[in-house]
């Protein structure tokens, strides 16, 4: 979820609701100028990748205001780079995340059906508290859970798992007794997102059951991340994955902090399979306008590389209708809806610089 903030002031800025990070992180750092931020000090971040760090400012001289609630002096590291890139996939300007700072603050509710933020002072949202109570606990500043997994091999465990409202993935498996879990024979080989220290490179795979409080959702797809560039560099709290949004979003969640506990109610989603990207395309929008899309990588043995399409073509239409009316989630609710249905995209070559038109049916491949 992405929500519109100001800064000393300034804005509005866009800034991923993402309870995976504690820091307040302004990933653009062209709003080191566009604020006038003074006071800043250096130090080298490290996280997740198969790169080195990178380094970072930190201030404590930013004041952040969300709908009517201000709060004050909010640490900040401000990125001397934008690793994430996020504009290009969100397909509009991001400035960066928001954690631990604002859900500490509040009880905070999120309607993924119809996208609606809706947070109270903890005195006034005893109404909110409502659903079905998971236990958190609330370490380095990041909420945690211990849920039931049924893995690929039959076997079941209690796993700690960081809760991560900025991670699109339903689910991601890292480490369990310091060694990489066993990945499905079902699976491929993807990029899984980018961490602090670069690309997140590992597999997609399926297991056939995890549970959020009383409610069991099955065949669950699942990623891998490679054990060096995550599972290996969990240090500061314990634990063996992260749970994403493509779970949380089948149900409406209420974050309370304060009491260390998540109330979570079924939305129109909780039925809704667990799918993965069926064309093989991963995609990125242009800046400035953000209405161009480019392929950035084409999976092997994917209905992509059988039309030919290459890295750096663009996709000028989808089923005849211009790219630029469509939000990047349209564009992959299409290419994960539906096992053999096809789209007419029209294509205009990197290499050639001629425009084509393809069919592309979409395969199921875990």
């Amino acid at each position: 979820m992405i929500i519109p903030l100001f800064i000393n002031g300034k804005g509005p800025y866009n800034f991923v609701l993402d309870t995976g990070v504690g820091l307040f992180i302004i990933t653009d750092p062209k709003l080191i100028d566009t604020l006038q931020i003074k006071s800043l000090r250096t130090i080298k971040v490290s996280g997740f990748g198969d790169g080195e760090g990178l380094r970072a400012f930190v201030t404590h001289s930013l004041n952040v205001q969300v709908g009517s609630a201000i709060a004050e002096s909010i640490p900040t590291a401000i990125l001397k780079k934008d690793v994430f890139e996020l504009s290009s996939f969100a397909g509009m300007p991001i400035h960066g995340l928001i954690g631990y700072e604002f859900f500490s603050s509040f009880i905070v509710k999120i309607s993924f059906t119809n996208s609606v933020l809706t947070f109270f002072r903890p005195d006034q949202a005893f109404i909110l508290r409502k659903g079905s109570k998971i236990p958190l606990s609330i370490e380095e500043k990041k909420p945690f859970i211990i849920t039931e997994i049924r893995l690929s091999n039959g076997q079941k465990i209690n796993a700690k798992l960081i809760i991560d409202t900025g991670a699109g993935h339903p689910i991601s498996l890292e480490n369990y007794n310091g060694k990489p879990f066993e990945i499905p024979q079902v699976n491929i080989a993807a990029n899984l997102g980018i961490g602090l220290n670069g690309a997140i490179n590992g597999y997609i795979g399926r297991i056939p059951s995890i549970m959020l409080g009383r409610y069991r959702l099955q065949n669950v797809i699942s990623s891998f991340p490679n054990y060096n560039d995550v599972g290996s560099k969990v240090s500061m709290v314990s634990r063996n994955g992260n749970m994403g949004n493509n779970i949380l979003k089948r149900f409406d969640v209420v974050f309370d902090y304060a009491g260390e506990a998540m109330f979570i109610k079924p939305s129109s989603y909780l039925k809704e399979p667990f799918e993965h990207d069926m064309s093989g395309l991963e995609l990125t929008s242009a800046s400035p306008e953000f209405n161009r899309i480019i392929i950035t990588r084409v999976e092997p043995l994917s209905p992509a590389e059988d039309l030919g399409l290459k890295k750096d073509d663009e996709i000028l239409s989808i089923n005849f209708k211009p790219v630029k009316d469509l939000t990047m989630q349209d564009i992959d609710n299409m290419f994960r809806s539906k096992n053999q249905r096809s789209f007419v995209l029209e294509i205009l070559r990197f290499a050639s610089k001629s425009r084509d038109r393809v069919i592309m049916t979409l395969e199921r491949r875990i």
